[in-house]
């Protein structure tokens, strides 16, 4: 025997229910009868029976053309996405010695990221002597997130991983 997804709209001769409550072709309400006879009524005008709300009590039916209905609930989940925004983690890297300039343009592309609803993770990349001063570097990122504060949270602290040392900063709401 298959099994059926959660999503999967039961029609017609899928609905096992005793009595349904059921909405006619042009949105009105026809009243709670018996499953048979909502689908004897769907034949007569030549169209589906579509259970609608499962969980309802007694579950609600329509009255309608399936192909029609399945039609308009993918445009609706497909407009649903479309206007959805994900966030995404952009990454920044510098050295320990990067010079002012070079600071403020990653600090002004780092506010573009969060301005737009991204989180920054800014990572410290440290090559070969720089390993040893590792911790004293720290105050880069924290002057970092500093600048920031206007816009940005800080999600995460100064994190040594390998040879990098990172902070998270997300968007304040």
């Amino acid at each position: 025997m298959a099994t059926r997804k959660s999503t999967d709209i039961e029609i017609n001769e899928q609905i096992r229910d005793r009595e349904v409550r059921v909405i006619g072709t042009d949105g009105q309400q026809l009243g709670i009868m018996s499953s048979r006879e909502a689908y004897k009524m769907a034949m007569d005008a030549d169209l589906d029976l579509i259970k609608i709300a499962a969980m309802a009590n007694p579950p609600v039916v329509r009255i309608a053309d399936y192909g029609k209905y399945r039609y308009e609930m993918m445009r609706k989940e497909k407009e649903a996405r479309k206007n959805q925004h994900t966030t995404e983690l952009k990454e920044i890297r510098m050295t320990p010695n990067i010079d002012t300039n070079d600071l403020n343009t990653k600090l002004s592309a780092a506010r573009k990221f969060l301005e737009k609803g991204n989180k920054v993770k800014v990572a410290l990349r440290f090559r070969g002597r720089e390993m040893t001063r590792m911790n004293q570097s720290k105050y880069i990122l924290d002057d970092f997130a500093d600048s920031l504060r206007d816009v940005a949270i800080l999600d995460k602290a100064a994190k040594v991983e390998g040879r990098n040392m990172a902070i998270v900063l997300s968007p304040k709401r």
